[in-house]
């Protein structure tokens, strides 16, 4: 009998794997817990596959297609499904992003990504690597307001932000730009697309203070968290692990500034720093 065809790959490759992954474990006669168990996984990560919210990398692929007798299907069509716009460590993450039905998220240096606007993202590019050529700035400040698509959504994701204050004075870019950042972030706020706290200095020593963190909610697949570092990033799927930074999250968000005096201090700061660029 002839195993399933190959993907095409100008449909949506990571949503039909998951599909084809789960059609092919129900076949199987098991459960994800049992299918993670032979891969020597958790039936959640199983569930993130078929979700399509975790990428199929190649070894866990060939361990799927000796598993459940594919015939190489899942190894031949993982690449299709491996595209994407984005540096390696982030790959994951954004499109787990795209699929989320909520994101909380602690920014403690910068303004994220999903809040930028497309000068102050073309500044922080630029930071990253000062010899890049201007094309290739350009291509990964297009990526980033590609990423910003997904709030054209009026609803979906859920987007709670906690921003440390730091961010906030750090001037990115230049005067103008951090005023036009942040009446962005205010416009957003008053118009309920986004929940935006801010964490002031004066809070003093938080839970928070090693780094970034970021928590994904989905409709049909368990919670991720995001770590992000200088040139990398990890998911974690561990409920142990998610529990405790939700918690974390939680401890933050006791901290911070109430919603409307966080958006009166962002448009305070938008202002000063637009009276300060034109006198």
């Amino acid at each position: 009998m002839p195993g399933p065809k190959d993907l095409d790959p100008s449909s949506s490759p990571r949503a039909l794997l998951g599909a084809e992954l789960r059609h092919a474990r129900e076949k199987a006669g098991w459960s994800q817990e049992d299918l993670g168990q032979r891969l020597f996984s958790s039936g959640s990560f199983i569930g993130q596959l078929e979700a399509g919210t975790r990428r199929m990398q190649p070894e866990y692929a060939r361990l799927l297609d000796e598993a459940l007798g594919t015939e190489g299907f899942f190894l031949r069509n993982c690449g299709a499904a491996a595209k994407s716009n984005y540096e390696n460590h982030f790959t994951e993450a954004a499109e787990a992003e795209a699929q989320a039905t909520a994101i909380r998220q602690y920014a403690p240096l910068l303004i994220p990504g999903l809040l930028q606007t497309p000068a102050y993202a073309r500044a922080v590019n630029r930071a990253y690597d000062p010899t890049a050529p201007e094309e290739t700035v350009e291509e990964w400040t297009d990526g980033r307001m590609e990423r910003i698509r997904l709030l054209d959504n009026p609803t979906k994701p859920v987007l709670w932000v906690v921003l440390d204050e730091a961010a906030l004075r750090r001037e990115t870019g230049g005067r103008a730009v951090m005023a036009e950042a942040l009446h962005h972030i205010a416009g957003l706020a008053r118009r309920n697309r986004a929940i935006v706290q801010v964490l002031p200095l004066s809070a003093g020593a938080h839970p928070a203070m090693q780094g970034a963190l970021k928590l994904m909610e989905f409709e049909d697949a368990p919670p991720l968290v995001y770590y992000e570092g200088v040139g990398t990033g990890r998911l974690e799927d561990d409920p142990a692990t998610v529990v405790q930074q939700r918690f974390r999250f939680d401890l933050l968000v006791a901290s911070a500034l109430s919603r409307e005096k966080s958006l009166a201090l962002i448009e305070a700061l938008a202002q000063d720093y637009a009276h300060e660029e034109h006198p």
